[in-house]
């Protein structure tokens, strides 16, 4: 059974405002927003070497750099070393 419970949280007041801007665009409440990020942490498990995956979505919110959902983060990181390590 499906029940919405209220919570109350403190964040970081740029993070909000860009959080909501985010989520209008999107056409998405910003409550529905972190329901469906909380939901993919506690659904999402863990990859065989118990890294923890970020999501592109999370990433942006972060960096505010664009990521492709299909990056594939291991192989840019390496051919980044490579490159840095020349």
């Amino acid at each position: 059974m499906y029940m919405d419970t209220k919570l109350t949280l403190k964040l970081d007041k740029d993070v909000i405002e860009k959080a909501k801007a985010y989520a209008s665009a999107h056409n998405q409440s910003l409550s529905k927003l972190i329901e469906t990020y909380l939901r993919s942490l506690v659904a999402t498990e863990q990859t065989d070497d118990d890294e923890i995956q970020i999501a592109p979505f999370v990433e942006n919110l972060a960096t505010g750099v664009n990521i492709p959902v299909d990056l594939d983060n291991k192989s840019e990181y390496a051919k980044h070393l490579a490159k840095k390590h020349k």
